[in-house]
């Protein structure tokens, strides 16, 4: 499918100044953020997304601006014989912008940019922690602690990454800047430093402690409060407490996915419960009040006489309250009716006598048994 004009994509004029073109890139990646734009429509959004971040890293360049001016799409075309075609400069250009974008919807972090210096600005990871809970706890909520990987400055080099008595030294591949420029015919391409990675600065002799890095991984306890009502699969999202950022680039988040344990009488439908109650076969029979478990305690439901197997009873409110519902869900009890077992002989004889005693009474004590008997011999005519 044919690309669309970079102008039209970003909304902006092809007389239109560089910050102008900033201006417009900005306003349309906040309005497609993946991050923004959950449900149906979130494959549309991040197209959308990749289009306008691709345009603005086209016409914020001068080099590929003149070049897509004068032969459009072919003349920024990794294919066609340049190398200045989309993410060919990894964030370049493109990570000032995008750095305030970030800025904006992870409070004042960026996934790529510049500071001071002209150094490479990256957002951390984010990390993801499974956290087991109980379905009381999941209905009620809670508070918990975790213990979580986290990043301290090393003590030994206070941080420096270089061993005491000595210090980094500025790269000369980049001269401290971080990106080194490289020129394929009119275009230039901005990149990483290999050398330095991007940091500005090379450490001769790194600390033994941290191996250079300038921090060392340890742990911390973090606290977690469980939202009343929260599901399987539902993520916790706790700002800040990810990977460290590069450069002084913000960290990344914490998602706390929720796992529930098997319940051992329930089962969770939504806001709704589910539990299978044993009644024993008298009990069916002659019908009367049994009491069911709930997880507020225990409620009674009244069997009506000849309760049959797989019956349902409703009891309205006794299932959870979602965190996005405004009523709790219902519970639902199926009854199951128990055949006796490990019979005496003096239960065998009384359960004959009572046996006879049905069948000499006709279909009126088992009038589902004569519908099934009169089906099976309309198979068999």
């Amino acid at each position: 499918m044919a690309k669309r004009d970079y102008y039209e994509a970003l909304g902006v004029a092809k007389t239109a100044t560089e910050e102008e073109i900033k201006k417009a890139y900005r306003k349309m990646a906040m309005k497609h953020h993946p991050d923004r734009n959950q449900g149906e429509g979130a494959k549309k959004a991040e197209e959308q997304f990749k289009e306008v971040k691709e345009a603005y890293e086209m016409l914020s360049d001068p080099q590929k601006r003149a070049a897509y001016d004068q032969y459009g799409h072919a003349g920024v075309d990794p294919n066609m014989g340049g190398r200045g075609g989309p993410g060919a400069e990894g964030f370049g250009g493109f990570a000032e912008a995008f750095g305030d974008i970030f800025g904006d919807i992870f409070n004042g972090g960026g996934g790529g940019g510049r500071r001071g210096g002209g150094q490479q600005v990256y957002r951390g990871n984010d990390l993801s922690y499974a956290m087991e809970i109980t379905l009381e706890e999941a209905a009620r909520g809670k508070e918990s602690q975790i213990r979580i990987p986290s990043w301290e400055g090393c003590e030994v080099c206070s941080g420096t990454g270089a061993k005491p008595g000595t210090s980094a030294k500025s790269c000369g591949s980049c001269n401290g800047s971080g990106t080194v420029h490289m020129r394929q015919g009119f275009f230039s391409v901005q990149q990483t430093c290999p050398h330095c990675h991007g940091t500005g600065k090379i450490i001769p002799d790194p600390c033994t402690a941290c191996n250079g890095q300038g921090k060392v991984k340890k742990s911390k306890t973090l606290e977690v409060k469980i939202p009343a009502g929260i599901n399987e699969g539902m993520r916790i999202r706790s700002a800040g407490n990810g990977e460290p950022g590069v450069n002084g680039g913000p960290a990344g988040d914490l998602y706390i996915e929720i796992r529930i344990k098997q319940h051992d009488i329930f089962e969770r439908d939504g806001d709704d419960l589910h539990c299978t109650m044993p009644v024993g076969l008298t009990t069916a029979a002659l019908g009367g009040g049994i009491e069911v478990p709930t997880l507020g305690g225990k409620a009674e439901i009244e069997l009506p006489e000849g309760t049959q197997h797989g019956k349902t009873f409703r009891l309205r409110g006794k299932g959870i309250k979602g965190v996005r519902s405004s009523y709790p869900g219902d519970l639902y009890c199926h009854i199951s009716v128990e055949t006796p077992v490990k019979l005496t002989e003096h239960q065998r004889k009384l359960m004959k006598e009572l046996d006879k005693s049905f069948r000499d009474g006709g279909e009126r004590h088992s009038p589902n048994a004569k519908s099934w008997t009169d089906r099976v011999k309309d198979i068999f005519k």
